[in-house]
């Protein structure tokens, strides 16, 4: 696959499964969602391994922003009431999914802009576990659980009030 899109190029169009959302289907595209791909199963078998470590800081920062343009926006209208969903990295950056009727789009969330109606908190690292199910949820005050192997699973999203921090 490496040679291939080495050969192919950032800018080649191909085929891509996430056809209506603000991602690019090409070459440059696939291979910057391969490695989130690969990042979080790698997390996965150190997890198994009970070595588990976050994922590095600019391959994490990169994949909030993928999976938000990969995987969250579409141009299918959102069926329910408008939100703004705020996401932020303790890394710094911070981004808005907007759900309206024009369907989810992702963007950078600006310094002074007004609080969404909700909002998601943690390292990058964290947010794209969550994101991926490699990080279940967890309420309030809970802390690390321990599966029967004795290996820590890694604790998920706290909501307080309308905010959720991981």
């Amino acid at each position: 696959m490496l040679d291939a899109l080495r050969e192919a190029g950032p800018d080649r169009g191909c085929w891509t499964w996430w056809g209506r959302s603000q991602a690019p289907q090409t070459s440059g595209a696939l291979a910057r969602h391969q490695i989130q791909e690969f990042a979080v199963h790698t997390y996965d078998v150190q997890l198994t391994q009970g070595a588990a470590q976050p994922l590095p800081t600019e391959v994490a920062v990169e994949g909030v922003d993928e999976f938000l343009t990969t995987v969250s926006a579409t141009t299918v209208p959102w069926p329910f009431t408008p939100a703004a969903v705020d996401l932020h990295a303790t890394e710094g950056r911070s981004w808005r999914l907007t759900l309206d009727a024009d369907g989810v789009r992702c963007g950078d969330l600006a310094a002074d802009a007004e609080p969404g109606d909700l909002a998601m908190r943690g390292a990058a690292s964290e947010l794209v576990l969550y994101f991926s199910r490699a990080r279940p949820a967890r309420r309030p005050g809970e802390h690390r659980r321990h599966h029967a192997d004795g290996a820590a699973r890694r604790p998920g999203p706290e909501r307080v009030e309308q905010n959720a921090y991981l």
